[in-house]
């Protein structure tokens, strides 16, 4: 999603955007948590991406990082919570990584099917800086 055109002026919020709901929810909270999403897209390019698709349940970028320190690619995915925790071996908790173990599958599931029990719109994220063996730059 991105926002439509003349509305700097406006509070996030209360922007129109060109992009589904879901997708322009998301587009206005990372706006709000930090910052100019477009000069951040501009510095993090994005090499290579597989869409949403309904079999899938699924979307998949890879972007270069605004890291001068790190050459590495990062692999974002977005989509259905079952179908992005099924590729998850680690989680994050407290700003450590952490073993993806039985109990935290659990405690996942229970919490996405509560939300979703209430009818919430429930989605999974996941990131892995590719290595750089494998995924030479170019």
């Amino acid at each position: 999603a991105e926002f439509k055109q003349g509305q700097d002026a406006f509070p996030v919020l209360k922007r129109e955007c060109n992009g589904d709901a879901s997708e322009s929810a998301l587009l206005k909270c990372v706006e709000l948590s930090i910052g100019n999403v477009k000069e951040f897209r501009a510095r993090n390019k994005k090499v290579v991406e597989i869409p949403f698709n309904s079999s899938n349940k699924y979307q998949v970028s890879v972007h270069e990082t605004e890291s001068a320190d790190d050459d590495r690619y990062v692999l974002v995915m977005k989509g259905a919570p079952e179908r992005i925790l099924d590729r998850c071996s680690t989680i994050l908790l407290d700003g450590e990584e952490r073993e993806l173990d039985t109990e935290w599958r659990e405690k996942f599931n229970n919490a996405y099917m509560e939300l979703g029990g209430l009818g919430e719109r429930v989605l999974g994220f996941c990131d892995y800086f590719l290595p750089t063996e494998q995924f030479p730059k170019g």
